[in-house]
């Protein structure tokens, strides 16, 4: 014979709503800072891939 047993104990029961809503928390600075970032470097990259596309247009391939 065991010397102890499990009882199953349910949860308890609540009246009220089951999902309370959640409310959307206002982004904080740290991330607002890493998306100016990351909106700046992809400005960047865009700027310098123009004007990579911009020099190759510029330049006439040599013929031998």
């Amino acid at each position: 014979m065991p010397a102890f047993s499990f009882e199953k104990i349910s949860p308890p029961i609540s009246h009220g709503p089951a999902v309370a809503p959640v409310e959307k928390k206002p982004r904080g600075v740290i991330i607002q800072i890493l998306g100016l970032l990351v909106e700046a470097r992809v400005e960047r990259a865009q700027r310098v891939e123009k004007s990579i596309i911009a020099r190759r247009e510029q330049r006439e391939p040599d013929q031998d």
